[in-house]
């Protein structure tokens, strides 16, 4: 079982990759929850790993073009994971945004249970 800095070592190697797929499908727990903004109008929160994949599909489909991204160094506390992510993309409906967030994971039994952004 993985301790929680071996999480987030694999997530930052696995997001300078651009594996999000591969971060999801290895290290989310298959009952994981992912948790938006009450204010959020791109996306609401998912339960459980296909539910969250979706939103991912969904979140894809409305960008026109990707200009870049970051997510900063990760942070470990406990059993959590911690990091800034932006974006700079033109979404389909909106135009051109810049996106910033805290993005924080919950890890148990070496498995991400839960990820919750604020912006």
């Amino acid at each position: 079982m993985m301790t929680t800095q071996q999480v987030a070592d694999r997530m930052k190697e696995l997001f300078n990759k651009n594996k999000w797929d591969e971060l999801q499908d290895e290290l989310f727990d298959e009952n994981c929850v992912s948790i938006e903004p009450s204010n959020s109008t791109m996306l609401k929160s998912a339960q459980g790993l296909p539910a969250i994949k979706e939103k991912g599909r969904q979140f894809n489909d409305m960008i026109e073009d990707m200009h870049g991204g970051y997510v900063s160094d990760l942070l470990v506390g406990g059993n959590f994971i911690s990091c800034a992510m932006g974006f700079d993309a033109t979404m389909k409906v909106t135009g051109r945004i810049n996106m910033e967030e805290i993005a924080m994971y919950e890890v148990k039994g070496g498995k991400i249970i839960s990820e919750q952004f604020f912006f």
